[in-house]
């Protein structure tokens, strides 16, 4: 014996809508924005760059090889440093942490290139450093350059502004939602 039925429209469970509240949404929002810090998410992000083209020079000058995530790396932990001292939730929190992830790779190609040339030209790296002008950084980045660095400075454009923003989490999101019936 089989039971067979159709439910009816009234017996079906209605249609659950999640809405935000854009009031107390925006209201958080401002909150944060009243407490970022600008000054400090970019010094901290300066000084992630500054390590990062260290590292990255130190390993390019050890292997022989400029390894890409390196890069992934150096935009990571900008834009970690950028959003961790910074606390900002605005786009130009991204901006600051793909700008100084990019010049962070950039200045780890050219620490690489002096390094090779202190070893090269048997100086000490700080003395190849001292000697250093802007025209022949550019001299050296230029003859340097592959199509490959075009990718990694992507990446850490991607990084850097990716990880230097405050997200609101799933969690906080579900303070700010109303659930309605249908």
């Amino acid at each position: 014996m089989s039971l067979d039925y159709q439910k009816s429209p009234s017996d079906q469970p209605p249609s659950v809508l999640h809405e935000v509240d854009k009031l107390r949404l925006n209201a958080y929002l401002q909150e944060r924005r009243d407490n970022q810090n600008l000054m400090f998410g970019l010094l901290g992000g300066a000084m992630a760059a500054f390590f990062g083209a260290i590292a990255w020079a130190i390993v390019t000058y050890l292997t022989n090889f400029q390894i890409g995530f390196m890069a992934i790396g150096i935009g990571f932990a900008v834009g970690w440093t950028v959003r961790k001292f910074g606390e900002g939730v605005d786009k130009l929190f991204g901006v600051i942490g793909a700008l100084l992830a990019v010049l962070g790779c950039i200045a780890g190609n050219l620490l690489s290139s002096c390094i090779f040339i202190a070893r090269y030209q048997d100086m000490t790296v700080g003395s190849v450093l001292a000697s250093l002008t802007f025209d022949s950084a550019i001299e050296i980045m230029v003859r340097t350059f592959n199509l490959i660095d075009l990718l990694f400075y992507a990446l850490a454009i991607q990084f850097g502004y990716k990880y230097s923003i405050v997200q609101v989490s799933e969690e906080k999101m579900k303070e700010f939602t109303k659930v309605s019936s249908t």
